[in-house]
């Protein structure tokens, strides 16, 4: 055997460990639950025919859908600003920004959802607040509801939004703007017409990221729905452990890792996604 068939075989001896172990964990229980998809209650595609015949089916993608479509474009605007405040900024103010950023990552989500539930309930620090200063007379439904979600989600998203712009940001050359400036360009125009489209590799490898987290949230979906507005994993749990269900529950299931993985193929023709995982340069 040549020498680079040797360094071929090698290679292969290391990565089959973690091969077999990513099929035994990973890919064996996804065919799991795409067989109980079709085998449960009786086997057929009876389950998938609900995608097209259940109101109820279709309300939740849908609902799923929207809140995550809303997320994605919320934490994109806010991670931006936040990731060009930190871009622009120099090295020891990055650090400040940087550990700003990253601190709620490192408190439970379960955390912050009670958190969002004690400050928007009826009798929370937001309504009490607005009604002290005559800004409302009642209370606002501002939790148990899509707008209480879409606040938790957010506010969860925000940083896995930032830390990708913030990479390709940090890519661009400042040269480049003050090129464009020594040109005659505004600050505006130079924004405009070279930094965001220099940074907007990021910008969709944030959305990938943010939107696939969306699709599959449960906690903070679960705390600030209340039970009165459904996404999907909440759905999920909703059928396999309430009403044991186990053929709805995974087909639904199986269509969340079918979009994620069509999310991934489309958004790989726009943006180099190894970037995201950091394997590629």
């Amino acid at each position: 055997m040549n020498p680079r068939g040797r360094a071929a075989l090698g290679w292969w001896a290391l990565i089959l460990p973690a091969f077999l172990l990513l099929t035994a964990f990973y890919l064996a229980p996804i065919v799991q639950v795409l067989a109980i998809s079709v085998t449960e209650p009786r086997p057929g595609f009876g389950n998938y025919e609900r995608l097209f015949t259940s109101e109820s089916v279709q309300r939740v993608i849908l609902t799923t859908l929207r809140i995550g479509v809303v997320t994605t474009a919320i934490a994109l605007l806010l991670g931006y600003a936040l990731a060009f405040r930190v871009a622009m900024a120099g090295p020891r103010a990055q650090r400040w920004w940087l550990l700003a950023v990253l601190v709620p990552l490192w408190i439970s989500v379960l955390v912050r959802a009670f958190a969002w539930v004690t400050l928007l309930r009826r009798q929370g620090l937001v309504n009490e607040g607005l009604l002290a200063i005559g800004a409302i007379s009642e209370p606002l439904p501002l939790v148990w509801n899509e707008f209480g979600i879409i606040v938790g989600m957010v506010h969860y998203m925000v940083p896995y939004a930032v830390l990708p712009m913030l990479s390709a940001m940090r890519e661009i050359d400042p040269r480049v703007l003050a090129a464009a400036r020594g040109l005659g360009a505004s600050r505006a125009s130079a924004f405009l017409r070279v930094f965001l489209p220099l940074s907007m590799p990021g910008v969709i490898a944030a959305g990938v990221l943010v939107f696939i987290f969306s699709l599959g949230f449960y906690i903070t979906p679960a705390l600030l729905g209340g039970g009165k507005t459904l996404m999907a994993a909440e759905w999920i749990k909703l059928q396999i452990l309430d009403l044991i269900r186990w053929g709805l529950g995974a087909m639904m299931a199986t269509v969340l890792v079918v979009a994620i993985l069509v999310t991934l193929a489309v958004f790989s023709r726009l943006v180099n996604l190894r970037r995201l995982f950091g394997s590629g340069g």
